[in-house]
């Protein structure tokens, strides 16, 4: 089972017992915390996609650390005038484990999917009754003028 969820303005791909880094959250190391915000759910092959999230489904997770990602360099230099920046970087992260995906909202999705496959089904017989009183016209071939000599 698996789910993508959005965490901190980004979607991550997550299942259970799996660990995650993302933006740095306000949470204490050793808290746990919930997120709501579930964009798919896959339950052994059954898909629940949300629009734009699955009501009722979440995702527990706990925080194991903050830390700090690689020191990043930027160099700006502009040759033969004098000019040099360096400028570095780290980005903050929380480091969290995934402790479990609970999906709530599956069997509403699946009773809302039947009602539309029953509606196609409705629009597709009704398609080939238009199609077959429509004619096709051919289209018209462009001709070349001969080249006159002057």
């Amino acid at each position: 089972m698996y789910a993508i969820v959005e965490i901190a303005g980004q979607q991550f791909k997550v299942s259970k017992d799996q660990k995650v880094y993302v933006h740095r959250l306000d949470s204490e190391e050793g808290s746990n915390i919930s997120f709501d915000k579930v964009l798919l759910l896959d339950d052994n092959g059954t898909i629940t996609l949300g629009a734009p999230a699955v009501e009722g489904a979440s995702v527990e997770a706990k925080v194991l650390k903050h830390l700090k990602g690689d020191k990043v360099i930027v160099f700006k230099k502009k040759r033969r005038k004098g000019y040099k920046k360096k400028n570095g970087h780290r980005q903050s992260f929380t480091q969290i484990l995934i402790e479990g995906i609970v999906g709530v909202g599956a069997k509403k999705k699946a009773a809302k999917k039947e009602v539309e496959v029953e509606k196609t089904e409705a629009t597709a017989e009704a398609k080939p009754k238009a199609e077959a009183t429509e004619e096709v016209k051919p289209k018209a071939k462009a001709t070349k003028k001969p080249k006159t000599e002057e």
